[in-house]
């Protein structure tokens, strides 16, 4: 897994700069057209895409001495097509300088060497293969792409618990016992930590930023934004506690709709499981990230 000391971002060139009028293209035209279309547009720098303003605010936590944040670029693009990834990145000032471009390949097998904390694509097989590799890995939503500069000296980032900081334990007890055995379940459990999920060395590692930078003007919000509701948001907290990792906020909804909350929240990015509160979520311009694991995403 990736370094403690610092956070790298590995990220597909759809996730970080807004190609889907190219990748209509190359559904329709293919491989080969694709690439000259690209070629073509060499000096006209990309749209911001969905996770560009995440990863410019994570990138202002590096400084002339140090290093906090590494972003590499991880794409099924064609090697040509990955000189207008990185012109773009150059337009917008982004100090990107790995790309791995694997035409066409799965690029999970990559996240191991890259040293990866986190993955973000559009493309879900390879999030699944990710996860399953044991890397935070989510399939973005382009469509909730905003390019508002909120909170410019803090970055935002919402999490759901249950599949994504937990694992699906408390999920699958849920399927089988309905709301009240899973209540039984959870306060009989309160002091038992649950298993780690996919994202907790993500938010680990968003911890280990936050100490590493004091002084510095960026700063790390987090929020817990669960469907669980009292008693069971007890074995949550002590879970976080057990792990030596904080969030700033929490909401246990009940329940309740996620998106109306994380409209106040304003967050860079969000990270659920379930697909409807991701749509929902998406339809409302908030960054979204799907993380497809869990009892909820078996095909």
């Amino acid at each position: 897994m990736s370094n403690v000391q610092q956070l790298i971002v590995a990220i597909s060139s759809r996730a970080l700069f807004d190609f889907e009028d190219e990748n209509q293209f190359f559904e329709a035209e293919g491989d080969q057209a694709y690439m000259r279309l690209q070629l073509s547009r060499l000096d006209i720098p990309a749209k911001r895409g969905v996770a560009f303003p995440l990863i410019k605010k994570l990138m202002a936590f590096n400084t002339a001495d140090e290093n906090l944040v590494e972003v590499v670029i991880l794409s099924r693009n064609d090697p040509v097509s990955g000189m207008r990834v990185f012109k773009s990145a150059q337009a917008e000032s982004l100090d990107v300088k790995r790309g791995v471009f694997i035409k066409g390949r799965p690029p999970f097998p990559y996240l191991k060497p890259l040293g990866a904390t986190l993955f973000l694509s559009a493309k879900e097989e390879d999030v699944r293969e990710a996860l399953l590799s044991g890397y935070p890995a989510a399939r973005v939503y382009p469509s909730s792409s905003n390019d508002a500069d909120q909170h410019p000296n803090e970055v935002r980032i919402a999490f759901d618990g249950d599949a994504v900081l937990f694992s699906d334990e408390a999920e699958i007890v849920y399927q089988k016992s309905k709301l009240d055995g899973f209540q039984q379940h959870e306060k009989k459990n309160a002091l038992n930590p649950l298993p780690d999920g996919p994202f907790k060395p993500f938010l680990s590692a968003l911890n280990v930023l936050q100490l590493r930078s004091k002084g510095s003007s960026m700063k790390i919000r987090t929020a817990l934004v669960t469907a669980r509701s009292a008693p069971s948001h007890e074995r949550a907290i002590r879970t976080l506690m057990s792990w030596n990792i904080h969030v700033d906020e929490a909401m246990f909804l009940g329940g309740l709709s996620k998106t109306e909350y994380l409209k106040e929240f304003e967050p860079d990015f969000f990270f659920d499981d379930q697909t409807g509160h991701c749509e929902d979520a998406a339809r409302n311009i908030i960054p979204t990230g799907h993380v497809v694991s869990g009892i909820k995403n078996i095909r």
